[in-house]
């Protein structure tokens, strides 16, 4: 059987058994799980044993990644539009046979300039084009359940957290670390480009079908013939809305990644063990796994901007939570909040942009907004890490940074879907 009739025959046999989105779902799951490679949590182990081949401090192995980071983010809204013109489908495959291809030459890096765009081409491939493709194909796909279906597709990355840090370890003993980025690049391949080449299509309307399912208004909109609804890029950029939305993203990037980075440092700061310390980490990824489905559930049920502001107010109490961990009780309650934080974080990324403003011009949108985020990612660490280096700790730096996210919390309230874009009522 050819490859077209393959397609065909899975389309048919699974879409009889349920909603096709589901399988799209599942594939855009398998994605985020593959953007590990590009992600903090699978850099993390192998920043040891590169500093030591190389020669390179720690400081100019942080310098580069974080450089490398900011220079994805840039580039971010030109794969928005890419996929805009082009479709998630084509862009996936291209994101991820490149991804793999830099995962290989990752391993010949021989200084920090080979180092730093090797790092910039992982984050802008995983971290960045990986992740917002597939959610996009998951907003597409999706109406309703949105806000579910997201939080389930961002299962992938807590699966992510849980296996690619051991494996890369693993890979580092055994191997070597150059090799290591070997074989992440071929499973990245072996993982993903079957899916794609097989299940992908851009939207539920090139196969006859709806978001959700919904057979009457696929009837409908196949009736009046009418594209899909949605602000472009330059209509949502005059818009207060988009920099509400763009605000918090990059507030939430910022300082979740700062807790990420600074995490096992603070709590050491404060007295905590490393034995302690060190458990905070699988106890915020379980809560994570735990909670998306019910922040999904409440971004379908709820007022957004009530959710939204919700989340905002869990990555400030999660700043202000981490100053008062002393013990392993108390380091157990900050593991849980920073976990259900990350459960919001991951979700609203894909959520809000289609919400606001509608799928037709999605890719750049999501584009524009996921590089704040990724600018915040990119210099989230510094306030903290100046505070360490020079005001002796972090306490009073972190209780001050509460109020960025608290502020936009604030502004959340005043969001207001833009004229033009159609949405629920009872989400408004």
């Amino acid at each position: 059987m050819s490859r077209p009739g393959l397609r065909e025959f899975l389309f048919h046999a699974l879409n009889r058994r349920f909603f096709y989105g589901w399988a799209i779902l599942g594939v855009a799951g398998l994605g985020i799980f593959a953007s590990g490679p590009g992600q903090s949590h699978t850099f993390s182990v192998f920043v040891g044993p590169i500093g030591r081949d190389l020669g390179l401090s720690n400081a100019a192995i942080a310098s580069a990644y974080g450089l490398a980071t900011l220079a994805a983010a840039l580039c971010l809204p030109f794969m928005g539009r890419l996929v805009d013109r082009h479709g998630p489908r084509r862009m996936t495959f291209a994101v991820i046979a490149l991804l793999g291809l830099a995962c290989m030459l990752f391993g010949a890096a021989a200084g920090v300039l080979s180092l730093a765009l090797g790092m910039a081409a992982l984050r802008f491939l995983g971290q960045g084009s990986l992740m917002l493709n597939c959610a996009n194909l998951v907003a597409q796909w999706f109406n309703r359940r949105r806000g579910f279906a997201l939080s389930l597709m961002a299962l992938g990355f807590g699966a992510s957290m849980a296996v690619h840090p051991p494996l890369g370890q693993w890979l580092v003993t055994e191997v070597g670390w150059r090799k290591a980025w070997v074989v992440l690049g071929l499973m990245t391949w072996l993982i993903m480009l079957p899916p794609i080449l097989l299940l992908l299509y851009d939207k539920p309307e090139d196969r006859g079908l709806h978001p959700d399912g919904d057979r009457a208004a696929a009837e409908a909109a196949a009736a009046s013939g009418q594209p899909l609804a949605g602000l472009s890029l330059r209509e949502a950029l005059r818009t207060p809305a988009f920099y509400i939305i763009a605000a918090g993203w990059c507030a939430i990037a910022m300082l979740v990644t700062t807790l990420h980075f600074y995490q096992v440092s603070i709590l050491r700061a404060q007295g905590v063990s490393a034995e302690i310390a060190a458990r905070v980490f699988p106890v915020s990824a379980a809560t994570m796994m735990l909670a998306m489905p019910f922040v999904g559930r409440s971004f379908d049920r709820l007022r957004t901007r009530y959710v939204f502001a919700a989340g905002l107010l869990v990555t400030s109490a999660a700043l202000i939570g981490v100053t008062f961990v002393q013990s392993l009780a108390a380091a157990i309650v900050y593991a849980m909040l920073f976990g259900l934080n990350n459960a919001f974080s991951m979700t609203m990324f894909g959520y809000l942009m289609p919400r606001y403003f509608g799928r037709r011009h999605l890719g750049s949108l999501q584009g524009t907004g996921q590089m704040f985020a990724v600018v915040g990612a990119s210099l989230g660490p510094l306030p903290v890490g100046f505070a360490f280096d020079y005001l002796g700790g972090a306490t009073l730096t972190l209780r001050l940074l509460a109020i960025i996210p608290f502020a936009c919390a604030v502004a959340a309230m005043f969001l207001r879907t833009p004229a033009g874009v159609p949405h629920v009522s009872h989400l408004e």
